[in-house]
């Protein structure tokens, strides 16, 4: 089920390819590494991609890019569908390919071939640009930005427009809404007299440089784990990420741009539409990153509001990327700094955050009549705006023990000041090797204390 307002991806599409092994000798003829086991991984790339990610977290997606006859075209194609609506400029040339080389992880080579370029702009183009409520202009110096920069620019004035720059590709058209450049790709297009050096102040002078050089209205600069800057000009404002990975980074920066222009396409605010792309990117690179992109049908049925399917399919991707899976239980009826203490450390110490939350029957049973007193929709809403909760999973028992035995991840977490042995999950988790673990509560606070405190204030006011 699509959700959101559609956007329109425009851009140069790729197809990208892993070749994955372990590498633990040398070749007898050459002091090169000899890759055993070695697996091959296809996925849309380029703005292909960033279709892909947008599509898959629920936005229905149009992508206007070069594509031919060419296998490497068709097979795009094929990956993208039916998530994706692909319609296609003339492709001069074979589909650019990129083929990466990792051995036990670790990019060794990468190999491009494919000399395919945008052709001419089509009518059919023209009339889905003047209909898009949002465009993400993804350019990959392949000629599809080129071709309908005229018609880009017209529309960028009253459009939610995004773009994602590259090195070798052109600069925004002016007036676009928000451009989304690395830092490495911000001190390319900057002028001579940008500081040297990785700093806030650098990296805000850079983003400062750029609004006006592009006459962007936006400008927010990418900076790896540690999140992303935000700038008009003037006031900078930085957008830590909730957590750093040490795993694939590929394409993290098309998940970045895909959900900062479906936001701004909805209406969020610049901040806020930055806020949501680097929790994007960030859980991107947590599952996996490029090699966790399995393009695939979504499964059909009513939606699942209750996000147990959605923390399952997060569970099994990071576990098949080598992550660490992070659980959490808890009513969090009334969200207080201790819960916020609690889960950010949770956070911190593994992959992804899945939080089980009690259902309202099971408040209702553990509490007592007249709770809870946020009804669940709420409670759902609250934890999943935090960066550091990656999935939120319901249960209707007093405990999550059938929940945890389909999650199964690897740290059970709990606050408070009793003993593990006390918890009743411990030996559930140790069943498959699991562990359970508290973390320091803050004092003091608690749902019954404030819920308590805001009764008797209510009431020395009568």
């Amino acid at each position: 089920m699509s959700t959101g307002t559609p956007l329109l991806v425009v851009g140069d599409a790729l197809l990208d390819r892993d070749l994955v092994g372990t590498a633990e000798r040398l070749a007898p003829d050459a002091p090169v590494p000899v890759l055993d086991g070695c697996q091959e991984w296809l996925r849309p790339g380029g703005a292909a991609l960033a279709a892909w990610l947008a599509a898959r977290a629920g936005r229905s997606v149009t992508l206007l890019a070069p594509l031919g006859e060419d296998p490497a075209s068709r097979r795009v194609r094929a990956l993208l569908e039916p998530l994706v609506t692909v319609v296609p400029l003339p492709l001069d040339g074979p589909l650019v390919e990129k083929t990466r080389v990792l051995a036990d992880g670790r990019p060794v080579v990468r190999l491009d071939r494919g000399t395919g370029r945008a052709g001419p702009a089509t009518d059919r183009a023209r009339r889905l640009l003047d209909q898009a409520p949002a465009v993400l202009v993804a350019d990959y110096a392949r000629g599809a930005a080129e071709v309908l920069r005229a018609e880009l620019a017209a529309l960028a004035p009253h459009t939610a427009l995004v773009w994602d720059p590259h090195p070798r590709g052109l600069p925004p058209v002016p007036g676009a809404r928000l451009a989304t450049p690395t830092y490495e790709e911000a001190r390319g297009f900057a002028g001579d007299g940008v500081p040297e050096g990785e700093s806030l102040g650098a990296v805000a002078r850079t983003a400062a440089d750029l609004v006006r050089r592009w006459r962007a209205v936006w400008v927010a600069i990418t900076l790896g784990g540690r999140g992303a800057l935000l700038s008009q000009g003037e006031g900078p404002m930085l957008v830590p990420a909730a957590a750093r990975h040490s795993g694939d980074t590929c394409g993290a920066g098309d998940c970045f741009a895909a959900t900062a222009a479906g936001l701004l396409g909805d209406g969020a605010l610049p901040a806020e539409a930055v806020q949501g792309a680097v929790a994007a990117a960030t859980r991107y690179v947590a599952e996996g990153g490029a090699r966790a992109v399995a393009p695939g049908p979504e499964p059909t049925g009513a939606p699942d509001h209750r996000g147990e399917a959605d923390g399952l399919k997060l569970a099994g991707r990071v576990r098949a990327a080598g992550g660490t899976v992070v659980a959490a239980g808890g009513c969090f009826d009334l969200l207080h700094a201790g819960h916020v203490s609690l889960l950010q450390q949770a956070r911190g110490i593994g992959d992804c955050l899945i939080v089980c939350l009690n259902s309202d029957a099971s408040v209702r049973r553990r509490k007592g009549a007249g709770r809870p007193i946020n009804p669940l929709p709420d409670r759902i809403r609250v934890l999943q705006a935090l960066q550091c909760v990656d999935a939120v999973a319901v249960f209707d028992e007093d405990t999550p023990q059938r929940l945890l035995s389909r999650l199964r991840p690897h740290i059970w977490v709990k606050g408070g000041d009793y003993a593990v042995e006390q918890l009743p999950e411990a030996a559930q988790l140790a069943e498959w090797g699991g562990q359970a673990v508290l973390l320091p509560y803050l004092d003091g606070r608690s749902s019954t204390t404030l819920a308590t405190r805001a009764a008797r204030t209510v009431g020395a006011r009568r």
